[in-house]
């Protein structure tokens, strides 16, 4: 079948940052950084591109590289929930590098820009593809590549604490790996196929059949424990404060917003077109509404006993994290689309907030304690008000993107029904209140002026202006086309069947 222009974009969106990779590593100085942010543009552009046609033909295609079919080759699929997302993501990498470019200059030396550019790079392809992959063996090999460049973005700086997250980081990640790869070998096994497709229809046989029940639970279960432990799903989350808190501030956004997601989104992905719903039946939802319960509450409580606005921030990643996976373990299509609207709406958030701190911190002589921080707003008025859109979004404040989110999950919730409706109704009202206890507090130190008159220099930056401007219009967007927004989204569930 003859091929139109655009459907050759998803593999162009792969090896085109792969190419930059290898351009960025010739480069010297801040030349690597002007490679990142054209080729973000060029991937926000791209997956816009794939967005349009996708979601007005209503369907998905498949690209398959090379001649070799089913069960051996390696395909790409790309709908309407991919091309979104794929979006999302770029403009969340679009930004951060522009939000970020002047601190990313100060902590990362000279002669090691090239390299953060290259990884920034295969970070950039690994992220296309994990969206686009449909098989499970490039979804593996991809997750190793975006560890790997992780790792190198949280140690960019080469400061102690940054070496340190750095390892504690690719140790936690690699264990999940481990897990993943062990499900991934198990499934394989069982059923003789990775591209999804031909899994989703072996493992529905196996199990209408009744047949090695237990070993296809036990291999999903493995993968999403990994993906658990990489995404900091609570309790495994003891590596994010280190990681998020002490990195750049476009390393902290760029993984914050970008790299937890891109493995929620392949979960569901694995959910949806291998597992099928009839996974959920065997139990599984009912740990991951545990767990999920969990993190939403703890990680807010995590977060108000912090002195640092990077750690709070960074330790409130955990209790978003259980908001998505809560959607997940709903086992429905509305809670799917309830947790996917809020890997985009805390994406957008959560950039926003990583840049808006790195700010304030800059106006407060490189200290981010409350103590110093005090008045911070008023000596940045920028970077106070997008702190305070993020903030207002993840505590769900109408008309931005954490509300819209909110209500959906709730209305998921609802729609469930039994014990599962009480611990998702109780779960969201006792994190919102803890999430409007540690934010207030943030908000109120902030704008609160000092006593003594400061003495802080402090310069404009007109490239942070354009990338938070950017990131609040995004989040407006997400909250007052809240309704759009879900319904493309669950277009393009409904064509993951």
């Amino acid at each position: 079948m003859t091929m139109t222009w655009w459907q050759n974009l998803p593999l162009f969106l792969i090896l085109c940052p792969l190419m930059c990779a290898a351009i960025c590593s010739a480069l010297k100085g801040k030349a690597a950084c002007v490679v990142i942010t054209a080729l973000s543009a060029l991937e926000c552009a791209g997956m816009g591109v794939l967005l349009y046609f996708t979601a007005a033909k209503n369907e998905s295609f498949v690209y398959a590289m090379g001649e070799i079919g089913a069960p051996f080759g390696n395909e790409l699929r790309i709908g309407p929930l991919e091309a979104l997302t794929g979006l999302a993501f770029s403009l969340v990498l679009l930004t951060a590098t522009l939000g970020g470019w002047r601190r990313l200059t100060q902590d990362v030396a000279p002669n090691r820009m090239n390299l953060y550019g290259s990884v920034t790079c295969l970070l950039t392809s690994a992220m296309a593809a994990m969206v686009f992959t449909n098989d499970l063996f490039t979804a593996y090999v991809f997750i190793e590549i975006s560890t790997i460049a992780s790792c190198a973005l949280i140690g960019a700086s080469n400061k102690g604490k940054t070496l340190f997250s750095a390892a504690r980081y690719m140790i936690m990640n690699l264990m999940g790996s481990g897990l993943f790869l062990l499900g991934l070998s198990m499934l394989y096994c069982v059923t003789g196929h990775l591209l999804f497709p031909q899994l989703g229809a072996a493992v529905r046989g196996l199990l209408e059949g009744d047949r090695y029940a237990v070993p296809l639970y036990m291999s999903f279960l493995l993968m999403t424990l990994g993906i658990a432990i990489k995404s900091a799903l609570y309790p495994f989350h003891t590596w994010l404060p280190d990681a998020y808190g002490n990195a750049t501030a476009t390393s902290s956004a760029v993984l914050s917003s970008l790299v937890s997601k891109l493995y929620i989104f392949l979960l569901i992905k694995i959910f949806l077109r291998a597992a099928g719903w009839e996974v959920f039946a065997r139990r599984i939802e009912d740990v991951l509404l545990l767990y999920a319960a969990a993190g939403m509450v703890m990680g807010s409580v995590h977060a108000i006993r912090q002195r640092h606005l990077t750690r709070m921030v960074a330790y409130s990643s955990v209790a978003q994290i259980g908001y998505i996976f809560m959607g997940i373990s709903l086992g429905t299509e509305a809670g799917m689309a309830a947790a996917v609207y809020h890997i985009l709406a805390h994406s957008a958030a959560k950039a926003m907030l990583f840049l808006s701190a790195n700010r304030l911190r800059e106006a407060s002589g490189d200290e981010d304690t409350f103590a110093a921080l005090r008045g911070s707003a008023l000596r940045a008025p920028l970077a106070g008000l997008a702190f305070t859109v993020g903030a207002c979004s993840l505590v769900g404040i109408p008309g931005l993107g954490g509300f819209a989110s909110k209500i959906y999950l709730a209305s998921a919730g609802v729609e469930a029904g039994g014990l599962r409706m009480a611990i998702v109704l109780a779960a969201l009202a006792v994190s919102t209140l803890l999430n409007v206890a540690y934010m207030l507090r943030s908000l109120l130190t902030i704008y609160r002026k000092k006593e003594e008159t400061d003495q802080s220099m402090f310069s404009k930056d007109g490239l942070f202006a354009v990338a938070v401007i950017a990131l609040m219009a995004l989040n407006l967007l997400l909250g007052l086309l809240g309704g759009p927004i879900l319904q493309l989204i669950e277009q393009g569930i409904r064509l993951f069947a």
